[in-house]
C-alpha cells in the first residue's frame, strides 16, 4: 500500500493562513500537509558594521507571529513543525523522515533569501524532491504586469501609471478550514530569545505591536472604527505586512471597500499608494538585484565620507546629534523599533547629507532596529535618498526644519523623546540655538549637547 502524498509547506515571510496560495495548493494536491518554520541562526548574527541582522524587538515580534501561526494551524487540525538551524540542512532531513513528495514556498527577491532558497533547492534535488516556487508577496502578480521584469520602468510615476491602467489585482485565495497533518508529527516548541542569542532582559520596553495574523487582521479592521480618517493618519500595518501576517492583497481589498467613503476614502487611497511603493521596490529588486546593496549603488562612482564618520554615526545612532527632531526620531526608533516614514526620510537624509556618513551603515542599522524591516523597501529607499538608486531623479535635498515643523508643529513629539528640551515651549524646541541667553538659562539647557549647539550658533539646515 502506497503512503499518502505529503507536501511540506515552508513558511518564511508568509506567516498566515488567509490568502496563502502555497498552503491552499498543498491541501488541494496532497493527502497530508506538513507546515514547517525554520529559525535560521544566520538571521540573528552580527553584521560587519557591528549591528545585528535582526534586532531584539523584531525577533520578539517574529516569535509572537510564529506562535500565532502554530496555534491557528492547530485549531484547523494541523500544526507547525518549528525547527532551528540552516534550512538547507534541516528541511531535507524532515523531507526524508516524513517521506515528503514536494516542498512549497513563496519566492523572495533579496540576495540572501534567494541564495538560501537555492541551497535548499539543490539539497532537495539530490533527494529527487522538487522545491516549487510561488509568488505571493506583491499586490500585483508578476504575471499580470504589462511588461516583463527586465522592462519595468525605473521611474515610480511611470510604473504606477502603467500598472494601474493595464493590470488588475487578483482576488484573495480562500482560507482553508482543515489542514490534514501527517501521522506522528513530532511535537515542537519555539525557541526563546536567549536561544536566539539575546539576553532575556534585552527588550523590557512595552511593545507597540504584537506579532501574528490575528493581531494584524484585528488592527486592519479596527482602523475603520474611528469616525473618520485623514491622509495624515498612519496605518501602522507595515510590521504585519513585512512578515506576511497580513496579505498585501487582503489589505488592498479592504481599502477598496472604503475608497468612495467620504470619511475614509483619502486614507484608503494613501494606503493603496503605499502598497504600490512596496510592490515597486520588490520588482526593482527582481530587476536589478544586488545593486541596491552596493555602496556606489547604480552610479558606480566612489562616494566621499567625513573623516570622523564613525563618531558622527555613533551620535546619530544614539540620538545625540544636536538636531532636536533628528534626535527624537532616533530615540523613538531605538525605544520602539518603529518610526514614521517622514522620520525615516529625515534621519536618513541627515546622516547622508549633513553628517557625510556611509549610507549603507544607516541602512544596516535600520535593518537591525525596525520591526517592519523589509529588504526591498529599506535598501531601496536608502539608496534613493543617497542618490545612488535606480532612479537618479529621486535624489533631492530635504529641508529638515520644514519637515520637522510640518510633522511636529507644536513641538510635542520632540519634547516627548528629548526630555532635556522639555521646558522649551511650542515650536521653539526645534531651534534651541535661536533662544536668547536668558531663555537658555531659564529653560535649563546647560550641560547638554544642545548647549554646545547653542554656544556655537550652528545654523539648522
Amino acid at each position: 500500500m502506497m503512503s499518502p502524498k505529503t507536501i511540506l509547506v515552508w513558511f518564511r515571510n508568509d506567516l498566515r493562513i488567509h490568502d496563502n496560495e502555497i498552503l491552499l495548493e498543498a491541501i488541494n494536491k496532497a493527502e497530508r500537509v506538513l507546515p514547517v518554520y525554520c529559525f535560521d541562526d544566520r538571521q540573528f548574527r552580527e553584521t560587519a558594521t557591528g549591528s545585528r541582522k535582526t534586532g531584539v524587538k523584531r525577533a520578539r515580534f517574529l516569535l509572537e507571529s510564529v506562535a500565532d501561526l502554530k496555534q491557528t494551524l492547530q485549531k484547523a487540525g494541523g500544526d507547525l513543525l518549528v525547527v532551528q538551524g540552516h534550512p538547507e540542512i534541516v528541511l531535507p532531513e524532515i523531507a526524508r523522515k516524513y517521506e515528503i513528495a514536494e516542498v512549497y514556498h513563496h519566492r523572495e527577491v533579496a540576495h540572501e533569501e534567494t541564495h538560501i532558497s537555492t541551497l535548499v533547492e539543490d539539497a532537495l534535488w539530490k533527494l529527487h524532491i522538487n522545491l516549487k516556487h510561488f509568488i505571493g508577496h506583491t499586490m500585483y502578480h508578476k504575471e499580470d504586469l504589462p511588461f516583463p521584469i527586465k522592462d519595468i520602468p525605473d521611474v515610480f510615476a511611470t510604473f504606477k501609471k502603467k500598472v494601474e491602467r493595464d493590470s488588475e489585482i487578483r482576488p484573495c485565495f480562500a482560507t482553508p478550514q482543515h489542514i490534514p497533518l501527517p501521522d506522528n508529527v513530532e511535537e515542537s516548541a519555539l525557541p526563546s530569545l536567549s536561544d536566539l542569542g539575546y539576553p532575556e532582559t534585552a527588550d523590557d520596553n512595552a511593545a507597540l505591536f504584537i506579532g501574528g495574523e490575528h493581531e494584524g487582521l484585528k488592527h486592519l479592521h479596527e482602523l475603520f472604527i474611528q469616525p473618520q480618517l485623514s491622509k495624515k493618519v498612519t496605518s501602522n500595518l507595515s510590521p504585519w505586512l513585512a512578515l506576511g501576517c497580513l496579505s498585501i492583497r487582503q489589505v488592498y481589498w479592504v481599502m477598496k471597500e472604503y475608497i468612495s467613503n467620504p470619511d475614509y476614502g483619502g486614507f484608503a487611497s494613501q494606503v493603496i499608494l503605499e502598497l504600490l511603493w512596496r510592490d515597486y521596490y520588490r520588482f526593482m529588486f527582481k530587476k536589478h538585484g544586488n545593486k541596491f546593496f552596493r555602496e556606489t549603488g547604480f552610479t558606480g562612482k566612489p562616494l566621499t565620507f567625513a573623516e570622523n564618520q564613525e563618531l558622527q554615526f555613533e551620535k546619530w545612532k544614539t540620538g545625540h546629534t544636536g538636531m532636536p527632531f533628528i534626535d527624537a526620531v532616533m530615540r523613538e526608533l531605538n525605544a520602539t523599533g518603529y518610526v514614521s516614514f517622514t522620520g525615516r526620510t529625515a534621519v536618513a537624509s541627515y546622516l547622508i547629507k549633513n553628517l557625510a556618513v556611509n549610507w549603507t551603515w544607516g541602512a544596516a542599522y535600520f535593518e537591525e532596529k525596525l520591526i517592519d524591516y523589509s529588504p526591498a523597501s529599506n535598501w531601496g529607499n536608502w539608496a534613493a535618498i543617497a542618490g545612488v538608486g535606480n532612479n537618479p531623479k529621486e535624489n533631492r535635498d530635504i529641508n529638515l526644519q520644514k519637515e520637522a515643523l510640518n510633522y511636529d508643529p507644536k513641538g510635542d513629539y520632540v519634547r516627548k523623546w528629548v526630555p532635556e528640551l522639555a521646558c522649551i515651549p511650542g515650536a521653539q524646541v526645534h531651534q534651541p540655538w535661536l533662544l536668547s541667553e536668558t531663555e537658555t538659562e531659564n529653560y535649563g539647557i546647560g550641560n547638554t549637547i544642545y548647549d554646545a549647539v547653542i554656544s556655537n550658533l550652528q545654523t539648522a539646515t
